[in-house]
């Protein structure tokens, strides 16, 4: 009962607190930080501990599937070589950097245990990227970028996070064995999660005109992905990833408007409050910790934290500045006569330096960290346990705090303008279904109408051609005007409007699957059909 007091009274200071956090524009995953530190502290309060299985069992799988489902595949494929080196190679040159500064600089650590901090500290977290990027107008192919990284980072640093525990509690540890390893538990993780993304597919083919269900079976999707891979000890979090893509991209064949509206409001509450709790319960687990430290020195284990942080952000940095410095090299040996190749190069350097500034740690760490085991095989403790934990949590904060807070004053300061082109890309999207629609009411309309509703429906779409093509014209950016409500239309002109819905949705369902227009543009001219096509269906008289 204690535990569901404590429970209510987060979710009021979350809710209140998100609320503040968007009225004043500040990042609200480090506002919730460091209210649970704050609230953790309070002695009137019971602690509420942080079970790592509750993590990645319960958090995880749901929060991983939210961000794959918004992830474009066709964008993301066109950056897995960035993203791939940041979410695999840069996190094993993470885990070993910080290995080698915990083996020779921290008294006690041992190689397994340093690997160890490596590996729990090395993966920027996907729920703090989102939270801290959301709201800057960053370039898009940045924002691919690093939430392509979040996604597919914890799979690299949870496998390696597994071997050193292993080569701690046992003692052993053979490199190529681990690196075989390595690709068949991602390879096999990867394919357990399409396969379940289709096998969801096809079952929500066959559910038609039911909502609550296909609702509920999305919120299902990513459980049973997750533990599918890791009941045979594969990556649930590479197959919830590849779930997420898999319905993501198929999710205009199979689901209905209603479902579409309906899961987007149950999902947006959803994600809302587990990205609350995850970051507060961040905060809250700082009391518990520095208890279970016992009279360690605070301000020499601090130090070392400070130091591990500085480690894991400048590793980042000269990784990211490094592999761009090469590869503008050879774009421009590529690109001499290019007039416009400096103005290009300098705005992909400030894009670079906000990747390379970017690497917020986030709950993973600290829940893998409280996951180490308590004893070894042979019965004693687990060595430098409660360091370990102390040190992930400084790093968490540090680079949650520090660089969360600093992003937008870099951004700033490189005069980075926020760039928001979806407007005007819905904007040519709703040109291009606008035209080719006036021309399937003139040539393949197969409903007879009479001329007056002919003409009308003609001139609706002719009027829309000439608004879209002036915002076009202009740029303009802003939200279109709210559309005038008509007096209900006759049955046979609303019949028409009915199959004009359905040709414009399966002209966007062809328009996704070749990849033209961006998903962000599709999806929301997908929910203003969605929207159009409700209206008319409440318009339609009731089977009685």
């Amino acid at each position: 009962m204690g535990d569901f007091k404590i429970i209510i009274f987060i979710m009021a200071i979350l809710i209140s607190l998100t609320a503040i956090a968007n009225k004043r524009k500040l990042p609200y995953p480090i506002l919730l930080v460091i209210a649970g530190l704050i609230i953790g502290f309070v002695p009137q309060l019971p602690n509420l501990s942080l079970d790592p299985d509750v993590v990645f069992v319960i958090i995880l799988p749901p929060l991983l599937y939210d961000a794959a489902s918004k992830t474009s595949w066709h964008e993301f494929r066109t950056s897995i070589r960035p993203i791939s080196a940041l979410a695999i190679t840069l996190v094993f040159f993470t885990t070993v950097a910080v290995a080698v500064t915990a083996h020779y600089l921290i008294p006690g650590f041992s190689w397994p245990l340093a690997f160890v901090l490596g590996a729990v500290v090395s993966p920027p977290d996907a729920v703090a990227a989102s939270g801290i990027i959301k709201g800057l107008g960053l370039n898009k192919k940045v924002i691919t970028i690093l939430e392509g990284e979040s996604l597919v980072n914890d799979a690299s640093a949870l496998i390696a996070y597994r071997y050193a525990v292993t080569a701690v509690t046992t003692g052993t540890f053979v490199f190529w064995q681990a690196g075989l390893q390595f690709l068949l538990v991602a390879g096999a993780g990867i394919a357990i999660g399409v396969a379940t993304g289709y096998l969801f597919v096809l079952v929500h083919k066959k559910i038609e005109n039911n909502p609550v269900v296909e609702t509920s079976l999305t919120l299902l999707s990513p459980f049973i992905s997750y533990l599918a891979a890791e009941n045979f000890h594969m990556s649930g979090v590479l197959a919830v990833v590849s779930t997420g893509l898999v319905i993501s991209w198929r999710s205009p064949e199979v689901f209905s408007y209603q479902t579409r509206m309906r899961t987007k409001l149950v999902w947006d509450t959803l994600i809302f409050l587990l990205h609350g709790f995850v970051f507060m319960l961040i905060g809250l687990q700082l009391p518990a910790i520095i208890k279970d430290m016992g009279n360690y020195p605070f301000t020499e284990i601090l130090g070392y934290g400070l130091l591990v942080s500085l480690v894991t952000i400048l590793v980042r940095i000269i990784w990211v500045l490094s592999g761009a410095y090469w590869l503008n090299i050879f774009q421009r040996r590529k690109n001499r006569a290019d007039t416009d190749l400096k103005k290009e190069t300098d705005e992909t350097w400030k894009n670079v330096l906000v990747v390379a500034w970017t690497g917020t740690r986030g709950v993973i760490s600290l829940a893998a960290a409280l996951a180490l085991p308590l004893f070894l095989l042979d019965g004693t403790p687990f060595p430098k346990r409660h360091s370990i934990i102390f040190l992930t949590f400084v790093v968490i904060f540090v680079t949650l705090v520090v660089q969360g807070l600093s992003l937008p004053l870099l951004i700033r300061w490189l005069k980075i303008k926020p760039q928001d082109n979806k407007n005007a890309e819905e904007r040519e999207l709703q040109l291009f279904l606008t035209t080719s629609t006036l021309h399937f009411i003139e040539e393949d309309l197969a409903i007879n109408l009479d001329s007056k509703s002919q003409e009308l429906l003609k001139k609706k779409y002719e009027g829309l051609i000439m608004d879209l093509t002036k915002e076009i014209r202009r740029y303009k950016k802003a939200k279109r005007n709210d559309e005038i409500i008509k007096p209900p239309p006759q049955d046979n002109l609303l019949n028409a409007q009915l199959q004009i819905s359905r040709f414009k949705r399966e002209l966007l369902l062809k328009l996704h699957k070749e990849g033209d227009f961006s998903d962000a543009a599709i999806r929301q001219v997908e929910r203003e059909l969605d929207i159009d096509e409700l209206k008319l269906n409440l318009q339609v008289p009731k089977q009685e």
